[in-house]
């Protein structure tokens, strides 16, 4: 008798190598697309249900072909594109440009030692949920948050209470510099990537960078399929779309930033460039929540007051789109006068932490972050902790927020309590990279908008 064949159970990479493992989320992802799902439920939820093996994945593989075949149903009121002139076709954009100032230097450094930071605030919190995150922070003296949390509060006493491992953390007493994430690999990439392709390079460019550069283990979800399906030679917008449950998770939005930084005070080109990036990995929502943030980012360098900078990122979203409804919900509900927390428990009740699709999809996050900068008043720590307060992805969105509001306040009015304890100096995962100093990143930085300013100048 031949052996049954099976998966392994024990995998070197995660579960994005293979499709089977997440048709739960395929199935919640569809619905929310406005595909006519129901007729496959019951077979996509008993495929789902069976244990790991090959005869697992190719059942899979028949349901991804059938779902090709799938039709809108009757009534789905979005109209969400993927391909960038379908995108710009139906959003508002129209912010024309502005020349930044003198301080742009001083944004520049705010926005990165901001990301930099927000990101290591959220990090040894990434993946508990409220219902374990309020109480410890409660516990530790921390509610509401205005601090980082600290590894010494993370007693025996304390530990044993809490389903989420605490030990082995980030926090940011056991660490001499700021430790490597994929929400700051994916700006030191950009970086790089301009310094090799230039201000105009493809989607193409992107994934060519990608396996250069950055080691599988280093990218998660939607990026992971992108990533592997470029090796087996699919190219962009397919490796974007194939097998991909998590095309509209929050991969694309945390690779915004560099966009912005280089383009202060132009969001068209910021959003053109995030699109290039997103459209590798995501589509629709997941493309949108990238260009959301670099045109954010673009307006910010050059921008005093949060709501513009806001209503500037939701300028290059489609206006019928599931994202920008969300948004439009949060920026309605801080104009009228509702509470923060009333805000925030309602991404709660539209969300469930609880379940991979709710807690790392682009829309309950982005919500988050604007929430955050609107709520958090202008000042720094405030809206960071807001952001990992909130829960979902405490690192992507305190990271996000903090790129953001730093980029608008400048260096200076962050506060040393948040930038001092990084020492001036990243850890990345990047090959060839490892270990940079923030200013110099900062230093590189400016040269490419300095580069950027003269080509605008002989155009």
């Amino acid at each position: 008798m031949a052996r049954k064949k099976e998966l392994p159970t024990s995998r070197a990479l995660n579960d994005a190598e293979f499709y089977s493992y997440d048709l739960e989320t395929e199935l919640h992802q569809c619905r929310d697309e406005g595909i006519d799902i129901d007729p496959y439920a019951d077979l996509i939820h008993a495929v789902a249900a069976l244990p790991p093996s090959f005869h697992k994945e190719a059942l899979a593989d028949t349901v991804y072909e059938m779902l090709l075949g799938t039709k809108k149903r009757r009534g789905y009121p979005y109209k969400e594109p993927s391909d960038r002139a379908g995108i710009f076709a139906l959003s508002e954009g129209g912010y024309t440009d502005k020349t930044p100032g003198a301080d742009l230097k001083e944004r520049i450094a705010g926005a990165w030692y901001g990301r930099i930071a927000g990101c290591l605030l959220g990090k040894p919190l990434e993946g508990i949920r409220t219902d374990e995150l309020i109480p410890l922070l409660m516990e530790t003296g921390n509610f509401p948050m205005r601090r980082w949390p600290l590894n010494a509060e993370m007693t025996e006493d304390v530990v044993k209470k809490y389903r989420f491992p605490l030990r082995g953390k980030c926090f940011i007493d056991n660490v001499d510099r700021a430790p490597s994430d994929d929400d700051t690999n994916y700006t030191v990439m950009a970086q790089r990537i301009i310094d090799r392709y230039g201000r105009d390079f493809t989607p193409d460019d992107i994934l060519s960078a990608w396996t250069a550069w950055m080691p599988p283990k280093a990218c998660f979800t939607a990026e992971r399929v992108a990533y592997l399906n470029y090796l087996r030679g699919y190219r962009p917008p397919d490796t974007a779309t194939y097998k991909n449950h998590y095309r509209e998770w929050i991969g694309a939005q945390i690779r915004a930033d560099y966009f912005g930084y280089i383009n202060p005070g132009r969001p068209d080109l910021a959003a053109d460039m995030a699109w290039r990036d997103a459209s590798v990995s995501h589509v629709k929502n997941g493309i949108y929540g990238e260009m959301f943030v670099a045109a954010m980012l673009a307006r910010a360098a050059v921008s005093d007051d949060v709501e513009d900078v806001l209503r500037c990122g939701m300028a290059y979203i489609p206006n019928a789109t599931r994202l920008h409804d969300r948004l439009s919900y949060v920026l309605n509900a801080y104009k009228t006068g509702v509470p923060a927390e009333d805000v925030f428990a309602q991404i709660h009740r539209e969300f469930d932490e609880h379940t991979g699709y709710g807690w790392c999809h682009v829309i309950s996050n982005a919500m988050i972050v604007a929430a955050s900068l609107l709520y958090g008043e202008k000042d720094y720590g405030k809206s960071v902790c807001l952001a990992v307060q909130a829960g979902f992805d405490t690192d992507c969105n305190g990271a996000t927020v903090g790129s953001v509001l730093g980029m608008l306040l400048g260096f200076d009015r962050i506060g040393r309590e948040w930038t001092d304890p990084l020492k001036g100096t990243l850890e990345t995962g990047l090959i060839e990279v490892g270990v940079t100093k923030i200013d110099a990143l900062v230093e590189h930085t400016m040269a490419h908008c300095e580069t950027a300013d003269q080509q605008h100048n002989r155009n």
